[in-house]
């Protein structure tokens, strides 16, 4: 009779607790979830923290059956990848280690988490093991691009264009790395319809006044045609924000003088919105110094070309190619490939060799899973005929 009891007060109890532990589900908060659903990670609203008090109220207290049964089977503590030491953290994939976090440290910001990353892969590969391209391979495929397009120089003076986009492509660092903003995840003829839209709207792209005064919503009806406004006008304008709290005026022209590439691609990393690749490409047209941007058109190719492991993402092919690279080949190098991308009908998106055509001789030349031999280099080189060439009208940049 006493162990029915018993058993009776341990369902009430139960029951007790399921009702209490339930959440309360009103229209308030999903209409406030929906309101924050289009924001990024580091601009999502602060959550409201609950004090122990309240949240031991809300909780009902365990019956003596079910804390003797907790007692009696603590749950046992499953090593996780993330317990490893990071000595124990390698794959088999190019040998990189793979990614483990201390739950005991504190939270880092974004800016503090791209900077890390950027540190520990600003001297070496993510891939030690992964060991091309060769600086051979890398030489040989400027050589094949360059009898397919033309040589790629770098040019003595930086103008800014008054009629497209470009990428990095002004004096200006900022003018160059809001042009950059502009041109991500979009096609030339796009990010140039946005820089024409807001010359239009504010008399010119770079009236950084006007543009932070007129605020977000102006410049994201500005840059609308260009596409992703939403999110790249929130980011522009975060970029002025930071810049004018943090230098007193609109302007990163400091970054011509700074020691070394390093210093400003950290700078730069250091803004909301801005990653590896949009900070390469300022450092590489603007600035002039050696870096080795990764695009999507780069990306897909030395895929191709077997210059990176396939799990790699592009971040990590860019820390890659970045210490790969000779430094003499970088702007040729990444100019070459991204016009390639586009026109190569076997090496563009979705591209694939149709009957009757031959196959590009980039690809050709670097078929073997190992890479393209010693030997055969020169043989690739003199292979390739004026047949092969690409029309030089059609071989523009988008």
């Amino acid at each position: 009779m006493r162990g029915a009891t018993r058993a009776s007060k341990a369902g009430a109890g139960a029951q007790y607790n399921s009702k209490s532990s339930a959440p309360d589900k009103n229209v308030a908060n999903t209409s406030k979830k929906r309101k924050t659903q289009d924001l990024t990670k580091d601009e999502q609203p602060p959550k409201k923290k609950i004090s122990k008090s309240a949240k031991s109220e809300s909780q009902a207290r365990p019956t003596k059956d079910n804390a003797s049964r907790t007692k009696a089977s603590p749950s046992k503590k499953v090593k996780s990848e993330n317990d490893a030491h990071p000595s124990e953290t390698q794959n088999n994939d190019g040998g990189k280690p793979k990614k483990g976090s201390n739950s005991s440290s504190p939270k880092k910001s974004l800016a503090d988490s791209k900077l890390a990353k950027y540190a520990t892969y600003s001297t070496s590969s993510p891939f030690p093991k992964f060991s091309h391209p060769t600086s051979d391979e890398c030489h040989l495929a400027h050589n094949i691009l360059t009898k397919l397009h033309g040589q790629r120089e770098r040019p003595k003076e930086v103008k800014a264009s008054a009629t497209t986009a470009g990428c990095g492509d002004s004096p200006s660092v900022l003018d160059a790395l809001v042009r950059t903003i502009l041109s991500q995840n979009t096609s030339g003829g796009n990010s140039t319809r946005a820089k024409r839209s807001m010359d239009k709207v504010y008399g010119r792209s770079d009236a950084w006044e006007k543009i932070v005064e007129g605020g977000i919503d102006k410049l994201e009806d500005a840059i609308r045609c260009g596409g992703l406004a939403n999110v790249k006008s929130k980011v522009i304008m975060s970029i002025l924000e930071q810049v004018h709290e943090k230098h007193g005026s609109y302007s990163l022209d400091h970054l011509h003088k700074v020691p070394s590439a390093d210093d400003a691609m950290k700078e730069m990393l250091s803004f909301k919105g801005v990653g590896p690749k949009t900070a390469s490409c300022v450092v590489l047209f603007c600035l002039g110094r050696e870096s080795f941007a990764v695009d999507t058109h780069v990306y897909r190719i030395v895929g191709f070309l077997g210059w990176r492991p396939k799990s790699a993402d592009r971040e990590e092919t860019q820390a890659h190619l970045e210490v790969m690279v000779p430094g003499e080949l970088k702007y040729p190098l990444h100019v070459l490939l991204v016009g390639h991308g586009k026109k190569c009908g076997e090496c563009k998106a979705g591209g694939k060799i149709q009957k009757g055509e031959k196959r590009c001789p980039l690809r050709k030349a670097f078929d073997g899973k190992d890479g393209i031999k010693e030997e055969d280099m020169e043989n690739e080189l003199n292979g390739i005929k004026e047949e092969d060439l690409p029309d030089s009208e059609n071989d523009k940049e988008d």
